[in-house]
Order: structure tokens, then C-alpha cells, then sequence
């Protein structure tokens, strides 16, 4: 006999997980701080590089070992557990997991790699976040440039079996978070330049783009959740943006340099900063994303910056995305990142 996929979430021990309540009731009780000080974290990592675990050279620095896709999770826990109770001095209050392949997704288990989380466990763990008073908002990565970690659907983008599958997914998440407020949906970097590397390169253009973006967004709404992206589509493309993105949609343009005075910065540069005005200017929500990816200034510099040339009222947070993975060797990195972020929290306080 088959299982739904509520009745497969709901099973006798993801309701001792989480306590034998309604779905609803449960997200009800989950965090919604007023102000979002947010932080990124990846729990799969197969996003990044469409390169197969065989063909990766063996003798490749550790660093860049990491960056590529594996057959199997890769996340220590006892940093994670390290890094939450960091974050939770830091004054953070929303945590935005990366899912990847984390997890055995209900619909598409064949999506899993050795060692992927069953749906009880991942519960667990975001019962486990939110009993110390975070947000846990779920991220799926649907840019063609990140979505190595659909498998070969990653190579059917807009076929009709791609759609299907996305949806089936995004269903899957909300219900196992409790249908959050917030679904992240990536959709950053899709250009031929980021793809360069690649084994399999594509890229929506024009209204093909604008088609499945928009599709995402209706499917993530009817499951209660308000769609949230980064916005780097908006750095070359942005007349047709500021007319066909819905308000709805929450965004997070992102800048990672020290120099915030766009009048010194290059002319590919400039509307990386210039990105955040544009979208106070055309009235869209947003959580600036700022980072020690590069430069330990950065986190700190991206609030000053919004809070002086954005309104009030459309900064409905800033995220923190150092773009550490959760290993033991990527620890330090995360570290340095909470403690720029406790540092930037406490000054705007």
C-alpha cells in the first residue's frame, strides 16, 4: 500500500519529535522575530560543482575537495552544535538551512546520497533549533547553476517531469517544516560565466526565465509560504525586473567587497551596491546579505550602508552568509562570521 506524503512525514516518530499536535499548531509555536538577524547554513552541499565524485582528482587541496559533489552527506555535527550555540549568543534569532541532500525527500528518495538524513531526524533538529529560540527556515537551490543536487533532474530543467518533481519537493519541505513563513528558492547566479566549469551548462533567458521563476513562486505560495530569493537578476536585468517581479516575493541582494561608494566601483561592480537602493526605491522588502567570504568588514559596512540609503520599514532583517560549509575545518570561518555578526547586532542595538 502506498503512503502519502503527509502521512509519511507524520509518522509516530517525527509526531514524538515535535509532539503529537496539527502541523498547524506546531508552526504557530516556531519564532517569527519582528526583526530577522539571520545566518546561512549549509546542511547538503551538493550544489556548487557538476562534477562527479569519480572524476575529481584525488590529490586536489581539501578546500576545494569540499566545494565539489559527493555521494555522500558531509556535515559534522559537533560543529553544528558549536556553531548553534554560538549564533544563539550572537543575538541571531532565524536560521536559513540549505537543504541539498540532506534529507530523504518523501516523493523522491532517489534524490539521497549515503548517509542522507530520514525526515524524523531533520524534524529533530529544527524542534531542536527552535526550542533555542531561532526561526528555521527552509532553502532549496533551483538556480540551474545550483541544483547539481536534483540528480538527473537537474539536467530536465522546464520539462514537464522537471516541473513535477520541483513541486513534489517544495510540498515535501513546507510540510516538514511546518509550513514557515519563508521558503528560500536560491535562484542566484544562472549565467553561462558561472557555469564555465561546468560539465552540463544552462541558462534561462527573457521569458523562459521570467516562466519557471513565476511557477516557483505560485507553488510555493499555496503551501502558506512567502517565496524569498537573491537577487542578482536584478544586476542585468533590471527594467524588466523591477516591472515582472512581485512584490510578494522577498529579496536578498547580496555584496561581499569593502568599497560601498559606488562611484569607485567598477562598471560590471556597481549595481551590486546600487541593487539595494533600487529595490528601496521600487518599494520591495528586503534582507541584505552581507558576508566575511572576503572581507572581514563586510557584514558590518552592508548595514550601515542600507540603513542610510534604504526606508526603515522595507529592512525587514540582514542575513549573515559566509558560505562555509558545516565541517570541522570550515568551523574557524563559521566562528568568524558569528562574531562579526554579535558585533554588528550589538552596535545597531
Amino acid at each position: 500500500m502506498s503512503v502519502s506524503r503527509r502521512d509519511f512525514i507524520r509518522t509516530a516518530a517525527g509526531a514524538a519529535a515535535l509532539g503529537a499536535v496539527p502541523s498547524v499548531a506546531r508552526a504557530a509555536a516556531s519564532p517569527e522575530p519582528k526583526f530577522i538577524w539571520s545566518y546561512l547554513a549549509h546542511f547538503g552541499v551538493n550544489s556548487w560543482k557538476d562534477v562527479p565524485l569519480e572524476t575529481q582528482d584525488p590529490n586536489m587541496e581539501e578546500k576545494w575537495l569540499t566545494r565539489c559533489c559527493a555521494d555522500h552527506v558531509r556535515f559534522d555535527e559537533p560543529s553544528w552544535r558549536k556553531i548553534s550555540d554560538a549564533l544563539v549568543k550572537a543575538g541571531c534569532n532565524q536560521i536559513i538551512i540549505d537543504l541539498a541532500e540532506i534529507v530523504v525527500y518523501p516523493s523522491h528518495p532517489e534524490l539521497a546520497v549515503k548517509g542522507s538524513w530520514s525526515v524524523e531526524r531533520l524534524r529533530a533538529e529544527i524542534a531542536r533549533l527552535r526550542g533555542m529560540g531561532f526561526e528555521v527556515i527552509p532553502k532549496l537551490n533551483f538556480s540551474a547553476c545550483h541544483d547539481t543536487w536534483l540528480k538527473d533532474y537537474h539536467r530536465m530543467v522546464s520539462s514537464k517531469k522537471y516541473y513535477q518533481v520541483c513541486e513534489d519537493l517544495i510540498k515535501d519541505v513546507a510540510e516538514i517544516f511546518d509550513h514557515p513563513r519563508f521558503f528560500h528558492l536560491g535562484y542566484d547566479e544562472e549565467t553561462a560565466a558561472h557555469q564555465a566549469k561546468h560539465l552540463f551548462a544552462v541558462c534561462r533567458q527573457g521569458d523562459l526565465w521570467w516562466h519557471d521563476f513565476l511557477w516557483f513562486v505560485g507553488v510555493t505560495e499555496k503551501t502558506g509560504c512567502r517565496p524569498w530569493i537573491w537577487s542578482d537578476y536584478c544586476w542585468n536585468h533590471k527594467d524588466e525586473f523591477m516591472k515582472r517581479m512581485p512584490k510578494s516575493v522577498l529579496q536578498s541582494n547580496w555584496y561581499y567587497g569593502a568599497e560601498f561608494d559606488v562611484s569607485k566601483l567598477s562598471e560590471s561592480r556597481r549595481p551590486h551596491v546600487q541593487t539595494y537602493e533600487d529595490l528601496d526605491k521600487a518599494g520591495f522588502e528586503q534582507v541584505p546579505t552581507g558576508s566575511n567570504w572576503s572581507c572581514d568588514t563586510n557584514f558590518a559596512d552592508t548595514i550601515k550602508f542600507c540603513d542610510t540609503h534604504c526606508h526603515a520599514d522595507l529592512i525587514k532583517g540582514y542575513m549573515m552568509a559566509p558560505w562555509t560549509r558545516t565541517f570541522a575545518i570550515h568551523e574557524e570561518k563559521a566562528m568568524q562570521a558569528i562574531a562579526q555578526m554579535a558585533a554588528a547586532i550589538k552596535a545597531r542595538s
